[in-house]
């Protein structure tokens, strides 16, 4: 499962610095800015309940009106792996994979590159406190392709940093607007 994030990454960081070098002569590429960040969610859920949270569609629940992922593969799009999906940054797209989505595993991972810009890997795992309760660990590793993209890959990195708290509230708030383990359609 590891290697599709692989060749899925590689795949797209290539389309990406392809793209930035075609046609370009110049001196030796530079070292880009790379980033990673980690932070911990608790969710006050069962894990069956909490994984649901994290998956692209129903991230929707409670990621706020930026989070709006235009589904390229499957459709209807749903949570699932290998799904492909677009989100607007701003003026800027990025093309999203969902390179693992184990529910047994209990581990989710995403891979998007914005072309040009960022390429960027985000680990979710899970782990079960106790019949109600879930620690969802996540790790952003941000690698800029471009000197435009070292500053995208900090500000980003910026914001993963404060992301764990604010994530916890969204969470949160969601869920005490509804019955944890009920179903909603």
């Amino acid at each position: 499962m590891l290697g599709m994030a692989v060749r899925v990454m590689t795949a797209m960081c290539a389309v990406g610095v392809g793209a930035m070098a075609a046609g370009q002569a110049g001196p030796a590429p530079q070292e880009r800015a790379h980033v990673e960040t980690n932070f911990d969610v608790v969710v006050h859920a069962p894990y069956a309940e909490a994984a649901r949270l994290f998956g692209p569609e129903g991230e929707r629940a409670w990621a706020g009106k930026h989070w709006d992922p235009r589904f390229v593969y499957p459709q209807p799009g749903r949570d699932e792996q290998g799904a492909v999906f677009t989100i607007q940054h701003g003026p800027l797209e990025a093309v999203w994979v969902v390179a693992r989505h184990d529910v047994e595993a209990r581990h989710f991972q995403y891979v998007y590159v914005i072309p040009g810009i960022m390429a960027c890997t985000i680990d979710v795992g899970f782990t079960p406190v106790d019949a109600g309760t879930t620690n969802v660990h996540v790790t952003y590793e941000r690698t800029a392709l471009s000197a435009e993209g070292d500053g995208h890959v900090a500000t980003m990195a910026e914001g993963d940093r404060k992301a764990g708290p604010e994530w916890q509230a969204a969470i949160e708030r969601y869920l005490s607007g509804r019955q944890v383990g009920v179903e909603q359609h």
